[in-house]
């Protein structure tokens, strides 16, 4: 596997809003799923080759560093530019030895994944939940798992993913689903949103968090619009006529959405406002140490 430089690797995070999380990881760089949506093809990022999975250099020697020279402990995030479980993973284990390093320096997780691949590693979650919170995010989009396959096309399909969310949350592991994006006129159906929401509550998951919309930009736009043509015919025109240029693509049918959303979550007792989500993590945790103090 190729690597590149890097001098740091852990970011502060503007507000701890997104997950409650205090910094952000990302120990490869490039993705290997093929979403089509994909943000991080954004010409912002500057990141070539893209579907090219590479880890940075010397990753572990750097984050080991930067874990020991913080004054504030927390919850590190990982997954927002890079999957940290791509096929890689399953032979380097850079995010295993990561979460290694988290135990060992009291910092607690919150992990984004499209893989089931992260339920290798569940011993070290709990672990480090015996001391610091941990989150992990599996990111479904679609409850069939033909169109997820189109969509997301070197992802494991949707049913493997509410397998691990089944796992993980067996376990003890706190774990949910992140249902975004939802793309406008191919997945923003209420059947879609019921049957997740549905699947996510059967396998034990304990938020949903969604976005009914799906943002673009720059090289993003043309990549996913190719993807349209060649999967979806038809549907870039109403693309262009509804949005035109516009960063923000939200579901013609968002309110109703998210009220046949939040029905459902409140039917299964799902979790879905995002202060809930944060709020409950960490209060779990916080009743873990309770537990060993008595």
């Amino acid at each position: 596997m190729e690597t590149i430089p890097a001098k740091n690797m852990l970011t502060r995070t503007k507000n701890n809003y997104w997950f409650g999380t205090d910094y952000n990881m990302n120990i490869y760089r490039g993705c290997s799923h093929g979403c089509i949506y994909c943000d991080s093809r954004s010409d912002c990022y500057g990141i070539e080759a893209f579907d090219q999975v590479r880890a940075k250099e010397n990753a572990l020697a750097i984050l080991e560093d930067n874990l020991r020279r913080k004054t504030l402990k927390g919850v590190v995030g990982t997954g927002a530019m890079s999957d940290p479980y791509n096929p890689m993973e399953q032979k380097h284990q850079l995010t295993r030895q990561a979460l290694e390093l988290f135990k060992t320096n009291g910092y607690g997780v919150a992990i984004a994944t499209k893989s089931p691949l992260v339920t290798r590693d569940k011993d070290l979650l709990l672990s480090i939940q015996k001391r610091s919170p941990v989150i992990v995010k599996i990111t479904i989009t679609s409850a069939d798992d033909s169109l997820a396959k189109i969509i997301e096309p070197r992802v494991a399909p949707s049913s493997a993913r509410f397998t691990a969310i089944n796992e993980l949350a067996d376990s003890g592991i706190f774990t949910g689903v992140l249902l975004m994006p939802i793309l406008p006129f191919i997945n923003d159906t209420p059947a879609n949103i019921k049957a997740i929401v549905t699947n996510a509550a059967e396998h034990g998951a304990q938020f949903i968090y969604p976005a009914f919309g799906v943002t673009l930009r720059d090289s993003q736009r043309l990549y996913f619009y190719d993807q349209l043509d060649a999967h979806f015919p038809g549907i870039k025109k109403k693309y262009l006529r509804n949005f035109g240029n516009s960063y923000s693509c939200a579901s013609p049918q968002a309110r109703s959405l998210w009220a046949t959303f939040t029905r459902e979550c409140q039917r299964h007792g799902v979790l879905y406002k995002m202060e809930d989500i944060v709020s409950r993590y960490k209060l779990e945790h916080g009743s873990q140490q309770l537990s060993f103090l008595f």
